[in-house]
């Protein structure tokens, strides 16, 4: 559906410094395992100096969320926290050659996490709370501080925009008359700073609602269809490579149940569950519970289960959420 650099498909069939950082100082967490996408950054800073000696991540989330966590800690490591706080989310797309305006979000998602992890260095609080009267989108767990950074870092000057970087509005699109206000009110601001002309912002009421939300269920749909395992699991499947070689049967199954296990504390953490039901060849059934199951965002999940066991295996996964027969 789009179109990605080799660069973007390198970092995520090869992530690099992916895994747990045990020495790390600083550390920065955002997002949300239910909404789709969640990313740890942990640093080994050099207390003296400041200079970011070694880096990690963890993440949940597509392609394009691993291989931008990925390209930030190419990115940082041997720069001191004074150069690394000046890295944008534009930075981290150009470093992979570019991303789909549609996975903007990935690269600011790797953006607040470097802020999250300095500020946690350096013993202050980084605003990504959702202090009350803050979260904008609830869908996507979205905040206004995400947003009005998105909107001034890139200048943006559409709602459609917002949604690439933020993910917000992205869902039932009940936050938009605040979309509005907030998109009006930076871009009013950089014209006011001479930042951005004032024919191209933004004025409250020049976009559709029902237009937005009808472009957003398309292209939700079409993500779907590209990404999503068959309605039912009895349905025949279109055939998937074998096996990478040297891969058995027991090693395969190990590793999924290894990374099944991995991410069962950060879908707890958020009111869900993940469990392992069977394996059938390529095709992963799992059962999703509590927060997972009746999220709406619930294929995101199960697209960000199948592209991190992809990741770990190096063959072509299909995980199939079923129901558990357990009682």
């Amino acid at each position: 559906m789009w179109d990605y650099s080799d660069k973007v498909k390198d970092y995520f069939f090869n992530p690099k410094n992916a895994g747990v950082l045990g020495e790390a100082n600083a550390v920065g967490e955002v997002g949300a395992i239910s909404c789709g996408d969640a990313l740890k950054l942990m640093m080994k800073v050099d207390p003296e100096t400041e200079v970011i000696q070694e880096a990690k991540f963890q993440t949940f989330g597509c392609g394009s969320a691993i291989a931008s966590s990925s390209a930030l800690t190419e990115l940082i490591i041997g720069k001191t926290l004074e150069e690394a706080v000046t890295i944008t989310n534009q930075d981290i797309a150009d470093f992979l050659g570019g991303l789909p305006p549609e996975k903007m979000h990935c690269s600011v998602m790797g953006y607040e996490a470097l802020q999250a992890a300095i500020a946690n260095f350096r013993g202050e609080e980084w605003r990504d709370d959702h202090e009350e009267g803050a979260l904008v989108c609830k869908c996507f767990g979205v905040d206004e501080g995400v947003i009005e950074r998105a909107i001034r870092m890139n200048r943006l000057t559409s709602i459609e925009q917002i949604t690439d970087y933020t993910k917000a509005g992205g869902g039932c699109l009940t936050c938009f008359d605040k979309l509005e206000e907030l998109l009006a009110g930076v871009n009013a601001a950089l014209v006011a700073e001479g930042v951005l002309a004032a024919h191209e912002a933004y004025r409250l009421g020049v976009a559709d609602a029902g237009e937005i939300k009808a472009k957003a269920k398309a292209r939700k749909e079409a993500e779907k269809e590209a990404a999503a395992p068959p309605a039912s699991p009895l349905a025949p499947a279109s055939p998937l490579p074998p096996p990478s070689a040297g891969m058995t049967n027991l090693k395969k199954i190990r590793l999924i149940e290894e990374a099944i296990e991995e991410l069962r504390p950060y879908l707890k953490k958020d009111g869900g569950d993940c469990e392992l039901i069977d394996i059938d060849g390529a095709n992963v059934m799992v059962s999703l519970k509590g927060a997972c199951m009746g999220c709406q965002m619930a294929s995101v999940t199960v697209s960000g289960i199948q592209e991190r066991l992809i990741a770990k295996l190096g063959m072509t996964i299909r995980v199939i959420p079923v129901k558990s027969h357990a009682h």
